[in-house]
């Protein structure tokens, strides 16, 4: 798939009040008017460049939701303080009481959590779903779905997502599809592959420096500014807001986006293909025995290669804390949940990021003790980096053959 999303953010120009080359930061939480008739026209919504609230809209979060959309290739985006802030809004703004969700069943823990507890007060209900199996998806569609959600790359199992076909399914039934792409910006372009909506955790590999926290939501003008109503937007009235300096951070970061994600996957797929030679059970969707391969081929803008997230699975989760101690221990990376930081970082999901999940269901979904997720980093010499992982495996007798035999077979 062709899609020149950082030729776009390339060409946004947002000089600074004085002529400076980074856009003004607004640093006011509320703005003034010339004429009490301008304020109730903006509370209205019927003007354009004027500023009310930074709850509802300011000037640096506009220049990052730009960027964003351009990203996306969607014609407007909105940012929120959190990727949960983006992820909640969406879903009160579509859903009503009694409505119905179909969601993948792998995704974020709090995601998930939000679903399946706290959209229950409001008597929510959401169907958690192989997304992989599309005639399982259709055949959960009910009078009262409003949504499908996925994740393109899902967190933490690594299944893909066919989009297109996803699409297709929604576009027949007239139901949104919402897409969460946090895993693979740029890799996957999920609007020009039919999704209504695209939501990221902007803490992630858009911002890439763990600095900071925020969300985005990339869709039509429509569905963004009633998010953005102050009347009965969700976006709005939830009061997810992103503060302006951390808006300005993350749009300088956004730059280089397209340069740390090509090394992220450069490195990762490395790492992956090494380790599944060794005889430890990888999943990584650039690697040929992922299920999700031939998806994740066709879908792909191939130049951003296949993410920067991977999976090891060490056997057990001792194996797995040990590992994961000895490799912080050896300066290799973090012990530390989220994503897209420059240094590796690593953590077991079934323990951390996926906790919400129970213990029965995340057995049914394949999340073994041992699971391992890593967010590679932007090493420069990625073989001296394999070494010494595998050294660190085989201190442990994690590579020892007898140990990587039995690893497998618990596939």
């Amino acid at each position: 798939m062709k899609h020149k999303a950082i030729d776009k953010i390339q060409e946004l120009h947002n000089f600074g009040e004085f002529g400076g080359v980074n856009p003004s930061i607004s640093d006011s939480s509320t703005y003034t008017f010339l004429s009490a008739k301008t304020m109730f026209d903006t509370f209205e919504g019927n003007t354009e460049g004027c500023y009310l609230y930074s709850r509802h809209s300011s000037p640096s979060n506009l220049y990052l939701g730009e960027a964003l959309a351009a990203l996306e290739g969607t014609e407007t985006a909105n940012v929120t303080a959190s990727g949960m802030g983006a992820i909640t809004a969406v879903i009160l703004q579509l859903c009503n009481s009694a409505d119905h969700i179909i969601s993948s069943r792998t995704i974020y823990g709090g995601t998930y959590a939000f679903m399946k507890n706290f959209l229950r007060k409001f008597n929510i209900n959401t169907s958690f779903v192989d997304i992989t199996k599309i005639e399982l998806v259709e055949k959960a569609i009910t009078a009262d779905t409003k949504m499908i959600f996925c994740e393109s790359i899902s967190n933490p199992l690594l299944e893909v997502a066919d989009i297109k076909a996803l699409s297709g399914l929604a576009k027949k039934y007239n139901i949104p599809l919402v897409v969460d792409n946090t895993f693979s910006p740029l890799s996957i372009a999920p609007g020009k592959l039919g999704a209504e909506i695209v939501i990221h955790s902007l803490t992630k590999f858009i911002n890439g420096t763990s600095d900071s926290v925020a969300g985005a939501v990339c869709g039509t003008k429509e569905f963004c500014l009633s998010l953005k109503d102050v009347h009965d937007g969700a976006g709005m009235l939830l009061g997810s807001t992103l503060d302006s300096l951390r808006a300005s951070f993350i749009l300088k970061n956004m730059r280089t986006l397209h340069i740390r994600m090509k090394k992220h996957s450069e490195n990762a797929l490395y790492l992956a293909k090494k380790f599944e030679k060794d005889g430890l059970r990888v999943v990584y969707p650039g690697l040929k025995s992922h299920p999700g391969y031939h998806t994740m081929k066709k879908q792909m803008v191939s130049e951003y290669g296949y993410g920067g997230i991977m999976t090891v699975d060490v056997g057990s989760l001792e194996n797995a804390n040990k590992l994961m101690e000895l490799m912080q221990k050896k300066n290799l990376g973090y012990l530390a949940v989220s994503l897209g930081f420059y240094k590796t970082l690593f953590s077991a999901p079934g323990t951390s990021t996926s906790s919400e999940i129970s213990l029965e269901e995340q057995k049914t979904m394949g999340l073994s003790d041992g699971l391992i997720r890593f967010s590679i980093g932007l090493d420069n010499d990625i073989k001296r980096t394999y070494k010494l992982m595998k050294e660190c495996m085989q201190s442990l007798n994690i590579l020892d053959l007898k140990v990587a035999s039995r690893v497998r077979s618990m596939v």
